[in-house]
């Protein structure tokens, strides 16, 4: 039998060999990618390649196409029999190419080799383009991260602009945002039944440019026009405000903007899936290899995720800078315990697997299984956080769904440790939920998490040490990270560990001042901190603190909020993060006398500052790649990670 790495017949094909071999004449659905094929339940263009198959569909897909030359890679399967589907890959191609500076990338995670310049500024944009170019009347339809947080006139960092809807920009027949599997599946069976892709109007999910109009009375909501939003601030921010209520409503309302003469229909999402409808999606019968293609090189988003297993989808903490809620929406959809058994299972078949999980996650670590006690309560609601600005009284945080997965993958033979790679909420575990036996549960689940399942390191992301900071990033207070800490730090003595725990910070967030950032160096130095895990904000599409940063004005209140904006301004904020280094001491010591914080100045440097020339702070300094990077996750299913 031949290895599953290298048999092509186990994988879609991405070549006209690789169809033939098949004995296909024409592949039913052709999806485009921005990323390299690795046949993983984490990569999205897989994802909907399987579900696709699993359905009946013969379904190619065409990795990282050439957009320069010929245009041979969009040519070389022809035309599909129903349509083609477009995805810029699992990161944002802006994030991915650019860092918070606007400075340009020279890696890429999701191309072999990490190799940067394998996908264009935009893909779903220039793909779509080629493809409407060479066949116009074959329907494309996108999807992806691209169009889940572009879909409405937005503001678009990189241009430094607002834009309207990526449909606008891309000649695409229709586009579904969120986790698509149910959308595309519709969509090919009427495609198939024989409809045309201008009569489909009404699958959830799917936004189209239009020339019908709203019809008044029936719960539709029109947004304001892309024209007036680019003359005002304040109609843009407005707008934001409706988007994100009904992106976080159970059942939500369609939405309409008037756009260049023409309206944008966007239909509100699914509810979010059934276990049964998730399992069936991750049960899929993946490789869990990059395609042979490949062979000899290394993907580097695929080797952070090979032995790891997803377990929901969504999430509920609602922060201010993530689009996860955009993309995943707030509801969990958790898969049941006997199919991430399975899963984890493949994992230890796999042939280079020894022993080690390297992560029980989700989008956050440890959500998995909850949702509100009433879920009428659950159906009627529109905040857009279950956490923020305090635990919901209807959410059930019982932890003990989650500890019972981490003691079952335990039990494996195969499996010496199952780490928690993923970023935990520590509020979530530590919130009182009204239940003594649920509190035990949870006060257990932190101490077998710090015990049995961190790998030396452990993350959680305070983002900051300014309560008003915080606030405005839908964050817990900074007094909840010291308490967690002083869990984590007893449980490591009793239990004679020697791990660390590794906080995530974010510089230059809407609200956040120099002052802010020089007080957060002198508590994470009082605490012992020497920060690593740190980063500029980036205003990515589709989160509140994108629309502060661009309109000036908080969506929610209407209030002003400060928002350091130049590069001196978020220089002068980032460099309070290294105040241990040489380098950066002069200017940070010139930069309390200037704020007129002396008592900041003797806490950071108590034997004060040496005098003679000392190296200059440098200005091109770039941070870790966005955690959606952190992740963003990127947008795996698990998603993301998240977008910052």
């Amino acid at each position: 039998m031949m290895d599953p790495r290298y048999d092509k017949s186990l994988y879609l094909p991405t070549t006209k060999e690789e169809m033939e071999r098949l004995g296909w004449d024409r592949p039913d659905i052709i999806l485009f990618s921005g990323d390299a094929y690795v046949d993983h339940p984490s990569f999205g263009a897989a994802v909907i390649g399987r579900v696709l198959q699993s359905h009946g569909y013969r379904v190619a897909i065409v990795p990282q196409p050439n957009w320069r030359d010929d245009l041979r890679d969009f040519r070389k399967l022809g035309a599909p029999r129903l349509f083609f589907g477009v995805s810029p890959g699992a990161m944002d191609s802006m994030v991915n190419h650019y860092t918070a500076n606007r400075r340009l990338r020279h890696d890429d995670a999701y191309t072999p080799g990490g190799r940067h310049g394998a996908r264009p500024d935009y893909p779903s944009i220039v793909y779509s383009s080629i493809l409407k170019r060479l066949y116009p009347d074959v329907p494309v339809i996108g999807g992806g991260i691209e169009a889940s947080l572009r879909r409405v006139s937005h503001y678009d960092y990189w241009q430094d602009t607002l834009r309207p809807s990526i449909l606008v920009d891309a000649p695409m027949d229709m586009l579904i945002y969120g986790m698509g599997e149910r959308s595309i599946v519709e969509i090919a069976r009427r495609l198939d039944a024989g409809e045309k892709i201008g009569d489909i109007t009404d699958v959830p999910q799917t936004a189209f440019l239009t020339d019908a109009t709203p019809a008044p009375g029936d719960g539709d909501i029109l947004l304001a026009s892309f024209e007036e939003c680019a003359r005002s601030k304040a109609a843009q921010a407005s707008n934001f405000k409706l988007v994100e209520i009904e992106s976080n409503r159970m059942h939500g309302h369609r939405m309409w903007q008037p756009t260049k003469g023409r309206q944008v229909c966007i239909n509100p999402m699914y509810p979010q899936m059934t276990s049964a409808e998730i399992d069936a999606s991750f049960d899929l019968p993946y490789t869990r290899y990059p395609h042979p293609r490949y062979k000899g090189k290394s993907i580097p988003a695929y080797e952070m995720i090979r032995h790891s297993v997803n377990m929901h989808r969504g999430c509920f903490g609602g922060c201010a800078f993530c689009t996860i809620s955009a993309h995943q929406g707030k509801f969990i959809a958790s898969r049941s315990k006997e199919s991430i058994m399975r899963e984890v299972k493949k994992v230890t078949e796999m042939d280079d697997f020894k022993g080690y999980i390297s992560d029980l996650g989700g989008p956050s670590a440890n959500m998995y299984a909850m949702s509100g006690r009433n879920k009428e309560m659950c159906a009627s609601c529109v905040r857009p956080s279950c956490l923020h600005p305090k635990p919901c009284p209807n959410l059930n945080n019982d932890h003990g769904p989650l500890l019972g997965i981490y003691k079952e993958v335990d039990a494996m033979p195969e499996v010496k440790k199952a780490f928690v790679g993923s970023g935990v909420r520590y509020d979530l575990a530590m919130a009182p939920s009204g239940n003594r036996l649920t509190d035990e549960t949870n006060r257990e689940y932190i101490r077998q998490l710090i015990s049995r399942h961190v790998s030396g390191r452990l993350k959680v992301a305070p983002e900051h040490t300014s309560d008003a900071v915080l606030d405005i990033m839908r964050k817990p207070s900074f007094s909840l990270f010291r308490d967690f800490k002083n869990i984590f730090d007893r449980i490591n003595e009793r239990e004679g560990l020697r791990q660390q725990l590794i906080p995530y910070f974010i510089s230059s967030h809407p609200g956040c001042r120099e002052s802010d950032m020089a007080e957060l160096a002198a508590i994470t130095k009082n605490l012992d901190f020497h920060l690593e895990q740190v980063q500029d904000f980036t205003p990515t599409p589709m989160t509140v603190s994108t629309e502060i940063y661009y309109t000036g004005i908080h969506p929610y209140t209407g209030k002003p909020v400060f928002t350091p904006r130049t590069e001196r301004e978020k220089l002068a904020q980032r460099r309070f993060f290294f105040w241990y280094k040489p380098e950066a001491r002069r200017e940070i010591t010139e930069a309390l006398k200037r704020i007129h914080r002396p008592d900041l100045l003797k806490a950071l440097y108590p034997s004060g500052v040496p005098s003679g020339p000392s190296r200059s702070y440098n200005p091109n300094f770039s941070p870790p790649r966005s955690r959606a990077s952190r992740s963003d996750n990127v947008n795996r299913g698990k998603g993301s990670g998240k977008k910052r």
